[in-house]
């Protein structure tokens, strides 16, 4: 199980990581902000741990597949982070989860 959890955080930080990146190279100019960075991993990697908790205790079957492994953990934290941040942007309105000031 705890590895399960820990795939599942590592998903939600290369989420966070992606994310990121893709924030840094669309807009020219952009700081380096060491807290927008440190918050966007972070909360995605406790995204990706509590959906990955929450897929595994609940013990949902999956067509064509007997149990959960750490890549499909992994899979979950990445998508499960996705999902949330996007639920998140719809219901509040806001396009950013954290935003920047210049």
């Amino acid at each position: 199980m705890i590895a399960l959890l820990l795939a599942g955080a590592f998903g939600g930080v290369i989420r966070g990581l992606m994310g990121f990146l893709k924030h840094r190279l669309s807009y020219k100019d952009v700081e380096f902000n060491y807290r927008y960075f440190l918050a966007t991993v972070g909360l995605s990697a406790f995204i990706g741990l509590v959906v990955t908790w929450a897929i595994v205790a609940s013990e949902l079957g999956l067509p064509l597949i007997d149990q959960i492994n750490p890549a499909l953990a992994l899979i979950v934290g990445y998508a499960g982070g996705d999902f949330i941040e996007n639920l998140y942007k719809l219901l509040i309105g806001k396009t950013v989860l954290f935003p920047t000031t210049k």
